[in-house]
């Protein structure tokens, strides 16, 4: 019974291990030049943001909404960067990945400064 028990769990954890070369991290080497234009694709997106921040924040609306309506306007800048990302070869799961992320992470920081912007304008009236 035990050598059953074994020779199965054996069998289990090998084809475990065969699924993890699949899922398994490969580091990628970026050249500095690659690097470079992702930073450039970066930073241009958050000057997306930036600007369209400025000019939706100096009228009153739903604060969603407008944080919605801002990260929507950059998703083109955000293309250009996934662009970048294919052209240097990185698997598109981890550079859809990290777009996500930057995406999510843009849309907090857009969000927590329209809750700011909208409790200034209200402080102000009274």
């Amino acid at each position: 019974m035990k050598q059953v028990l074994i020779i199965a769990l054996a069998f289990i954890s090998l084809s475990a291990q065969a699924d993890d070369a699949k899922n398994e991290w490969h580091n990628t080497s970026l050249s500095e030049a690659t690097i470079k234009k992702i930073q450039e694709s970066q930073y241009h997106y958050k000057k997306c943001i930036a600007n369209e921040l400025q000019v939706t924040s100096a009228r009153p609306q739903d604060v969603r909404k407008g944080t919605e309506a801002i990260v929507k306007k950059c998703e083109n800048v955000l293309a250009d960067m996934r662009n970048v990302y294919l052209q240097e070869k990185v698997p598109e799961v981890i550079a859809d990945r990290h777009l996500k992320q930057m995406r999510i992470q843009t849309t907090r920081d857009v969000l927590r400064e329209m809750m700011f912007i909208e409790s200034a304008r209200k402080a102000g009236q009274q």
